[in-house]
């Protein structure tokens, strides 16, 4: 039985992060609260991905924040990542998973309720919902879903939810109120002057909730 934490999550945008580096705001992102690190770079070859989620699998050793790879199966293995996430366009799930054997942790993205109820447990370990809101970070995303969008993917989807597209910290309640397990962010923790003090305001929201 695979045991992750999906509460915070981090998506590292090499744009973004660019003042402060993407090792060194995961670092700080991971002190302040984030539980998984999600490795994204549309632009990067793989050998670029594999030196960069190398550091960052040193840089959050000890942690027990996981490494996520987007997209990039041969980088994931060779890095030794905990995770895949992939979308809808890129590589067949079943392809994926055959690739990657049963222990690696495999995120799908989901826009829409069809595509939330087609989930197979036996193959996808978590969903990736939304945009809840529009988002800059992903100019291409789908059509906004809303609380309401989101909340109904959550009751389809059959593995966790993990709620992504514009979110924020005054977001946290309402998004965690549908019933999906963490909110999935980019800009509110890349770029911010500091990582950590932006993560702990997102992590402390979380905590009160779950108390």
């Amino acid at each position: 039985m695979k045991t992750f934490d999906l509460s915070l999550y981090l998506v590292l945008d090499p744009d973004l992060c660019a003042g402060i580096g993407m090792i060194e705001t995961a670092r700080a992102a991971v002190a302040g609260g984030a539980t998984m690190v999600q490795l994204r770079d549309k632009h990067a070859e793989t050998a670029k991905i594999v030196e960069t989620g190398r550091a960052l699998k040193s840089a959050l050793a000890g942690t027990g924040a996981l490494l996520i790879i987007n997209d990039d199966i041969d980088a994931a293995l060779a890095i030794g990542a905990d995770g895949l996430h992939i979308g809808q366009d890129d590589i067949d799930i079943r392809v994926a998973r055959a690739m990657v054997g049963s222990d690696m942790i495999i995120g799908l993205s989901v826009e829409t309720e069809a595509l939330a109820a087609a989930i197979d447990p036996l193959l996808v370990d978590y969903a990736g919902a939304g945009p809840v809101f529009a988002t800059p970070t992903k100019p291409d995303h789908k059509q906004p879903i809303g609380y309401q969008g989101l909340a109904r993917l959550v009751v389809l989807a059959p593995v966790p939810t993990v709620a992504i597209g514009g979110l924020k910290a005054e977001h946290v309640s309402s998004v965690l109120e549908t019933g999906a397990r963490g909110l999935a962010v980019v800009s509110a923790i890349c770029g911010m002057p500091d990582p950590y003090v932006a993560a702990t305001a997102i992590s402390s929201r979380i905590r009160r909730f779950e108390r």
